[in-house]
């Protein structure tokens, strides 16, 4: 198959999983308790809202209809940019959203960032001494990464940095100068299992011809790790990128809460406890396609850089 006729499968492939997953959160809403009009109009300072209040409103979002036609305008509004009205504030969750997501978005690259650094230079550390003490002593510190738990790791950099030493603060505003922090500990808990990723592909390399090439060139470990391996290594280690960055984007709700970041994700944990389902649905549909999306930019950008790997792997 060609390369364009597999790029065409994927994105089929991504639209009908977006489809799929669609009818399921739209689902959370009418089989949830309660009456949707009502919540809303009490949202919006009706308190003792009347049944021809319930009705208009209810004709107005098109509840009264049947279940197909409701999920289709509901759809439709999601295209659109029409998230629904928020049940707590009576507002359009797409705006609440739009409030939001510029300081995820901040929180989110610069994890990556960080992430990305940590993680060659523990992967590289790893590879150029396998088996000996720097391979043993980076393996030993992503397994530290793996088993802590996030919320940990930023309770102890709240004591150590802002209590102790009086860098940063630990009540955030969501701006570039703050991000370090939270960035950190998002870092920590993805550089484990990419460094290690990382330092798979290395050896697989060197123990590879074209290493055994480089080599009798003269090449030495340094050059064919950093000149040669790292780019032989984009293709496997981009899934591993997009994967996290969906979770960067939508399910870093511990740490955003844990440093009052204003951001989605602690937007979110506020909208569970107060049972707000049109936010839940909205981040859901977020998130949920953050990961397709992200999937598919990965096999997309695998496909383009090594035409040997098949975008519908």
């Amino acid at each position: 198959m060609r390369p364009l006729a597999r790029a065409r499968r994927r994105v089929v492939e991504a639209v009908l999983t977006l489809l799929g997953a669609s009818v399921l959160i739209w689902a959370l809403l009418p089989l949830a308790p309660g009456d949707p009009a009502r919540m809303i109009l009490v949202a919006q300072g009706v308190p003792e809202p009347t049944p021809e209040q319930i009705g208009d409103l209810e004709q107005t979002l098109h509840l009264d209809r049947s279940a197909p036609e409701q999920y289709a305008h509901w759809l439709w509004g999601v295209l659109r940019g029409d998230l629904g009205l928020s049940f707590v504030s009576g507002r359009p969750v797409a705006g609440e959203f739009a409030e939001r997501l510029p300081a995820t978005l901040i929180l989110a690259s610069s994890a990556l960032a960080v992430a990305v650094v940590l993680s060659v230079a523990l992967g590289v550390i790893a590879a150029r001494s396998p088996r000996r003490w720097p391979d043993h002593g980076t393996r030993w510190l992503a397994l530290v990464f793996t088993s802590v738990p996030s919320f940990v790791v930023a309770l102890l950099l709240i004591q150590v940095f802002v209590v102790g030493l009086g860098f940063g603060k630990a009540a955030l505003d969501g701006t570039w100068a703050q991000v370090w922090l939270p960035a950190v500990c998002l870092a920590v808990g993805l550089s484990d299992s990419w460094s290690r990723l990382l330092r798979a592909n290395l050896l697989a390399f060197l123990e590879s011809p074209t290493a055994d090439v480089l080599r009798a060139r003269g090449a030495s470990r340094w050059r064919l790790l950093w000149r040669h391996g790292l780019p032989n290594s984009a293709v496997p280690s981009l899934h591993a990128l997009a994967v996290g960055t969906a979770v960067l984007l939508g399910g870093a709700t511990v740490v955003e809460t844990v440093f009052t970041w204003p951001g989605l994700g602690a937007y979110v944990v506020e909208s569970v406890k107060t049972r707000d389902l049109p936010v839940i649905q909205a981040f859901t549909v977020f998130a949920t396609a953050s990961y397709v999306v992200s999937s598919l930019v990965a096999d997309l950008l695998s496909a383009v850089i090594d035409r040997r790997i098949e975008v519908a792997a």
